[in-house]
Order: structure tokens, then sequence, then C-alpha cells
């Protein structure tokens, strides 16, 4: 594929050394033999010497072995000529990032260079950062981000349309903090996690905005009446609600169990969202079987958080966890024990649970198992990488396995395709899955070297999966791979 962009470049001194890594054209045949035996090309055509040739230095250096700087000097009689041939205006200009263009002429635009975004603020450098604060004598609503993160990605098109329906009175900005040049930046305006936006009115910082589930309609409202962020009333830990659930400690957990014969016990994490949600069913079970004189057993539960030795002892490391303690003795764990009727009648009952499936990461396949240590890493090296953010339990994760594993066979030869896989249960992955924006499994995001694209949600029930995988284009194969 070849590219050209017209770049307007101030004169500097001829004697600049140009990298041996710029190829310096001016004869028109040996600029055809270039565009003809080069596939990735990007020809950059200036009016005389280049005050760039640093910058088109390092990215010819970045994009060795993937793409070609050429250089068109229009400014000397012979590059002249190819110039006018080849009907090229040095006076033209397109922005943007060399590099990522390079790496994928075809791929996404950066957010600067989308045109949805014409009417955000898009700022380069502190410089031009402390400028607009000098300056502008408008509110201005800032957008601290960074390019991977999946929730920022949501967030974009929210914040360009507010941008667009609150323009002339408001300016709406974003700024890319994550290289590490930004970290002083960072830590002045607390920014902590992506996106952070901060609210500014003739150039001073007064609040953060946190509604991350907002409108453009909601920005808008809020910028008329800008104001602090409530806090949020915290939870109430549940050791400390009014819970018929017994809530043991690491001191007290030996002694309950020999004063019980027959105890389930749900070991958790406050901030675990699937505990939150078995809480009450727990709760509803427990009103039964904690408080009636004939039951067959009775409910406990631990903070993981805090009561850290019986945890380790137990080896938890998911949660919530459930087993079944008889006359003290550690005698099932229960993964499918979720439901008020479920565990009722497992009292009732103890059996031993069906034998755990193979997990899906133990089963040879071309998929890559990623985790929060290796993630960003694996992807960056990828052209296109479409990822599965899964729940073990989920049924629909477990329906969507066999085809993801199918598609991932028919790429498996291409090494600038990968399909991976992030069990959002495991470790430390619940916080990568937050910030990759995923609220429900399976969510398919499709990456272009470790940047977010988009989130895949169309159709599920598409027929035919193998035999409509186009081979060329990923992009459209993982919109036929699903089918459940």
């Amino acid at each position: 594929m070849v590219k050209a962009w017209g770049v307007w470049l101030l004169p500097v001194l001829e004697a600049v050394k140009v990298s041996p890594l710029i190829e310096k054209v001016s004869d028109h045949k040996d600029f055809k033999k270039l565009l003809r035996t080069r596939t990735n090309v990007l020809v950059v055509y200036t009016k005389t010497g280049d005050s760039h040739l640093k910058l088109l230095s390092d990215v010819a250096q970045t994009v060795k072995g993937q793409g070609t700087i050429a250089w068109v000097n229009c400014g000397d009689s012979e590059g002249r000529k190819l110039c006018k041939k080849v009907k090229v205006d040095p006076s033209s200009k397109r922005g943007g990032s060399m590099v990522a263009f390079l790496k994928d002429p075809s791929g996404p635009p950066l957010w600067e260079e989308n045109p949805e975004a014409k009417d955000i603020v898009h700022i380069e450098t502190e410089k031009d950062f402390r400028k607009l604060l000098k300056k502008e004598e408008r509110p201005v609503l800032l957008m601290f981000y960074a390019p991977w993160c999946g929730v920022c990605k949501r967030m974009q098109p929210i914040f360009q349309q507010a941008a667009t329906e609150t323009k002339g009175k408001y300016v709406l900005a974003g700024m890319n903090v994550h290289p590490a040049e930004f970290d002083g930046l960072k830590q002045e305006y607390n920014v902590k996690g992506y996106p952070t936006f901060c609210y500014f009115e003739k150039g001073k910082f007064l609040y953060h905005y946190e509604n991350y589930g907002a409108t453009a309609k909601d920005m808008a409202d809020w910028m008329k009446n800008p104001q602090p962020t409530q806090p949020k009333t915290p939870e109430v830990p549940w050791t400390e609600t009014d819970s018929p659930v017994f809530h043991l400690t690491d001191e007290s957990f030996d002694s309950f169990l020999e004063e019980h014969p027959a105890a389930l016990v749900m070991f958790y994490a406050p901030w675990c969202g699937h505990c939150k949600k078995m809480k009450p069913e727990y709760d509803e079970a427990a009103e039964i079987l904690n408080k009636g004189a004939d039951s067959p057993g009775v409910l406990a539960a631990v903070d993981s958080t805090v009561h850290k030795a019986v945890g380790e002892r137990f080896k938890i490391s998911g949660f919530p966890t459930v087993k079944y303690f008889e006359k003290g003795e550690d005698k099932y764990t229960l993964p499918h024990l979720r439901s008020k009727d479920k565990i009722i009648e497992f009292m009732h009952n103890p059996q031993a649970p069906p034998p755990p499936e193979q997990s899906w990461e133990d089963k040879p396949s071309s998929i890559s198992h990623l985790g929060s240590e290796d993630f960003r890493e694996a992807l960056k090296k990828k052209k296109h990488a479409l990822v599965m953010f899964y729940a073990p339990w989920c049924p629909h994760c477990k329906n969507a396995v066999p085809h993801f594993t199918t598609a991932a066979e028919l790429f498996k030869e291409d090494r600038k395709i990968v399909y991976a896989a992030v069990d959002c249960t495991k470790g430390q992955n619940h916080e990568l899955c937050k910030q990759e924006g995923v609220e429900g499994y399976p969510t398919f995001n499709h990456y272009n070297y470790g940047k977010f694209v988009e989130k895949y949600n169309g159709d599920r029930g598409v027929s035919g999966t193998s035999s409509r995988l186009d081979r060329k284009s990923p992009v459209k194969a993982r919109k036929t791979l699903v089918s459940f």
C-alpha cells in the first residue's frame, strides 16, 4: 500500500543529515521502482530542506521492516519535476501519527484524526495544555485518557456529541496522558485511572466529573451548573447488616465448626460482583436454615479480604467459593450452588458435586489465554486481535467456546492475527476486564496493535460460522464467529 502525505515544513540548512533509512528520491523512474518494489511506503513531499528530518528518521527507525519513508524535496530542480509529474502540492497537510498510520494504513483513525471528533480540542503537549488554560475564557471540560482504555473508547463518542452540542459555550478537550512524560501532570490533577474528567473555569481547576455512565445531555446539563461529586454513601459491610448468616473470623472459624457438624461456608470479597449477586439468595436460605429447629445444617460466611488466614488455609483463589464442612472436615467445594432453592436442597441431601469439567485453558487449542500480567504486551504485537472476556460458569460463554476455538484454528498460521481469551474471574483479571469495559459475559473486543477498535454486539444467531469466515479479514470473520 502506498500513501502520500503532503507536508509544509519550515526551511532549514540543507546540511541537515538525512537518515540512511529515509529514501530520498528525485528521479521519476527511481520513484516508480520504489513504489513497485516496496509494499508499504509513506512519501513525504516538502518545499525545501526539512526541519522535521529528525522526526522522520525516528519514524523510519520505528517502522523498520514494516514500512518505508520516502522523501521528495520539491524545492530542488529534479524534485520539482517529480512533484509536478505526480501532481503533488507540498502546501497541503495531513496530521496524525505517522508510526500508527504506517503500521496499519487502513486501520481506525486515532481520536484526533476522527472527523466526528472535530469539535474536540486535542492537546498533544503540556505546553499546549497550559496555553489553553491561560487563554481560554470559556469553561473547559478536559478528558485525560489512554489510547488502550476501553471505558475511554466507550465514552469518546458521547464526549464528542457533548462537544458539538455545547460548541461556542464550552470547550471540551482531550489529552492522552498515558506516556510517562505526563506523570507530573497526572499527579497534579489526581489522575489515578482513565478516563479522568477535569473541569476548569478561567484556568482554575474546580471539579472532577465522575459520571461514567453519562449521556451527552448529562454532560451538557452538568456544565450548566457544575457541582463537586457527592461522596458515595459507603456500602454497609455484610457483617454489619441484619443478616441471618453466621459471619466468621480467623479466630472463630474452628470453634464454630466444632459446634455445628454440618455447615456451608461462603468465602467472599466485598468488591466481588458475583458475591453481591449471591448474598440475597444466601441470606434468604439462611433465614430458613439458621433459624429452623430441625435444620439439617447452617450457613456461614468469611470475608477473605479481612480474614486471610482461613482463606489461605483452604487455598481460596476466587470468589465466591462455597465449601461444605462435615464435622469440621472440608468435604465438598460447590461452585454450582448460587440460588436459595439449590442451597436448601443441597443441605437436606448433601452430595458430592459432579466432577469439574476440564478448564478451557487446559484444553489444547489455538486460543491465547491471557491475564492481567501479559495482556497488553501480547496484543501490541498483533495487527488484529479478537478477545473474548468470559466467566467459566457463564452458559453463553460455554456455548461460544467451540465457535471461537474453530475460528482461531482457521487463523492459526497468520502471525498478525490472534484469538485470545481472558477469564475475568481469575486473580487480578477482574480489574483488567473492568478497564476494558466488560459489563457482561461473554464480551468480544477487537484490538489493533493493542489499541481497542470496537466491541462486537452483532447477531448471535449467525449460522454457517466456519464456511463464512473470511481469512483475509479478521474483522469480517469476527462478525460471523458467534453462533449460539
